[in-house]
């Protein structure tokens, strides 16, 4: 194990955990540009199909710029593609990433020992500045590595198409298998949404048991989710996020409140109406909304005191 300054150790941090503890939530975004509240997209019937997508965007630690010491390995090669991956291979075993965006918001990860994990830069062009954290004591944390990365993207949408710690996929997910069946059976890009939207609504139950005694740092496994049919409001967000940005569909994954209750859902991008978002459901003809956990065929009252009731929905990050 590397020793750290007593500088460094003065300068320890706390860290709020990632907040999923308790059930979720649900709002709209105040920096979403081109919201769709109060308005509607009707959908299109053209008998054309929608071009399936093959070939899906992947992350790479290619190795080209790359940031670090002895323990950290920063790979910042592909930013301008809107995601960053992160490797610790120190000896401690709580790690904890934050990533400040150009709007000065902080977001707080997890960080596994070994492996390269992709973290979205989901706050557009401008400079990120990024701190690796090791766990001292208690809630306390020290920084093992400091770095600022200056993004310009490709395309704003980059960071909601690729896969990140959130909302994990590859070509090999049963999750990606069936989003392109469901694909191959669509019209439209609106079509196919309404059609990943159903699926996940109506198989998906919400699981009370898992709500309650959800440990911190909890990260959902679309292809469990299929599985066991089962998931709470992060679940449900990622696996229609994964299905929608498998197949080319931008989709962030939204996190805030619902009331007082902290929530997961999510936010597409349609050519025909922008961002759709602050909205309740689909019935059919009209979007009304995009939360997958209040759509579904759940009791509303047993997963009330989890998800909230869908009123005073409150934006505090999108993944």
């Amino acid at each position: 194990m590397h020793k750290k300054s007593l500088i460094t150790c003065l300068s320890v941090i706390i860290i709020l955990t990632v907040p999923f503890l308790i059930g979720c939530s649900v709002k709209s975004s105040e920096e979403t540009s081109a919201s769709t509240s109060g308005s509607s997209a009707k959908k299109e019937s053209t008998g054309k199909k929608r071009t399936t997508v093959h070939e899906y965007l992947l992350p790479t630690a290619s190795g080209a710029v790359v940031y670090g010491n002895d323990i950290v390995s920063i790979d910042a090669s592909n930013v301008s593609e809107g995601y960053i991956m992160i490797q610790y291979s120190g000896g401690i075993e709580k790690v904890r990433v934050q990533i400040t965006a150009p709007d000065q918001t902080t977001y707080t990860y997890a960080l596994a020992i070994g492996s390269y994990e992709t973290f979205p830069l989901s706050g557009g062009d401008g400079n990120y500045h990024i701190d690796i954290l090791e766990n001292a004591y208690d809630d306390m944390y020290a920084i093992a590595f400091s770095q600022d990365v200056t993004v310009t993207l490709n395309d704003e949408f980059r960071p909601f198409l690729y896969p990140n710690q959130y909302v994990w996929f590859t070509q090999d997910y049963q999750a990606v298998e069936y989003a392109a069946g469901l694909s191959d059976k669509s019209s439209t890009d609106i079509d196919y949404v309404e059609q990943v939207y159903r699926y996940v609504t109506e198989n998906i139950s919400y699981d009370e048991e898992l709500a309650a005694n959800v440990k911190t740092n909890y990260l959902p496994n679309i292809d469990n989710t299929m599985k066991t049919k089962k998931g709470i409001c992060f679940d449900y967000a990622s696996l229609m996020a994964a299905m929608l940005r498998s197949q080319g569909v931008p989709t962030k994954l939204v996190v805030g409140y619902s009331g007082d209750a902290y929530h997961a859902w999510i936010s597409v991008y349609l050519k025909e109406i922008g961002w759709v978002d602050d909205i309740i459901e689909f019935n059919g003809k009209n979007w009304s909304l995009m939360d997958p956990t209040l759509a579904a065929n759940n009791s509303s009252k047993s997963v009330a005191k989890y998800i909230g009731d869908g009123n005073n929905y409150t934006v505090k990050y999108s993944y």
